[in-house]
This record gives structure tokens, sequence and C-alpha cells, in this order.
């Protein structure tokens, strides 16, 4: 995907793109900056954060917001516009093909959505908290 749009894969890239397709879970980008560090000296936290943005861009990561902070994973094999159920025990996240925006009025005339986020957190019935 990154060829395909243009950018050119570096060593630090392809890197990046394994981490995510070896992990299931998520990772902030201080966990990423950690791991790639151990592989590549006198990489900065900033350069990893651009490259995360830069695959989420490209629908590569997803990005999510916890309440401890923003965290990243390997884009779900939904193919369809969609949202998720989190478990904020384990982690588990469900896709579910629903979208609450087609629902929504009062947006402001003139304004134009590009995108919206809309997660849902709970407990899964293995966590049941």
């Amino acid at each position: 995907m990154m060829s395909e749009q243009g950018l050119r894969i570096t060593e630090q890239r392809r890197t990046l793109a394994e981490l995510f397709a070896g992990t299931d879970g998520y990772l902030t980008p201080k966990d990423v900056y950690e791991l790639m560090a151990q592989r590549y000296s006198g990489l900065s936290f900033d350069t990893v954060y651009r490259n995360l943005r830069i695959l989420q861009e490209m629908d590569v990561l997803e990005q999510f917001v916890f309440e401890d902070g923003i965290k990243f994973r390997a884009h779900c094999q939904e193919a369809h516009h969609h949202h998720h159920v989190i478990c904020l025990q384990c982690g588990t996240t469900i896709p579910f093909v629903f979208c609450p925006m087609e629902g929504i009025s009062g947006i402001p005339s003139g304004f134009t959505v590009v995108r919206h986020k809309f997660e849902v957190y709970g407990y899964c019935e293995a966590c049941g908290a």
C-alpha cells in the first residue's frame, strides 16, 4: 500500500508495518517508539509518530482514543464503513456496521463532514465487569 501511494518504503517503515502485523492488540506511540528504538539507534519519537499518522491516513492503522491516551492497531478486515465495540479490560475489539452519522441532524449548513469516529467502550461477556 505504501508504494502504491508513492510513499518510499524504508527499512523503518517496513519494520513498523511488521510490528503491527504481528500484534493483535493496541500499541501506544510510546510502545512503538520503545520497540523500534531497540533496533534503530538515533530514532526520534517525532519520526515514529509521523509514520504512525501516515499509516493511519493510508488506512493501514486505526487510531483509538482511550482514557489513558491514543493507541493504534492494524486496520481490521471489515471492508465497509464501520465502527467498533471495545472491551476496556481485555481489549477485544469487534467491528459493527452501523453509523450514527446517518441519523444526525443539526450539522451547520456549509459544514462539510470529511470523517468521524464512533466507538463504544465497555466490557465483553468474558470480562463482565
